[in-house]
């Protein structure tokens, strides 16, 4: 193998290192978040059912009369 080829391929080898560790650098990001938005979304649901058990049946918005009527 003459040096030049294998300056070639350490190169290649160099920047492949980098790009593999900018994706796994953007995966990691990815996934702090999505567990971010998971909690959130589970905080909104447990919110929304405290919510409707507090709230008696019939008296949301949709079965009150606007106030022009």
């Amino acid at each position: 193998m003459n040096p030049d080829h294998q300056i070639e391929i350490e190169t290649k080898l160099s920047f492949q290192e980098d790009a593999i560790q900018a994706l796994n650098d953007v995966v990691c990001r990815q996934q702090r978040q999505i567990e971010q938005l998971e909690a959130a979304m589970k905080l909104l649901i447990d919110r929304y059912r405290q919510f409707s058990e507090t709230q008696p049946p019939g008296n949301g918005p949709a079965d009150e009369k606007p106030p022009h009527y």
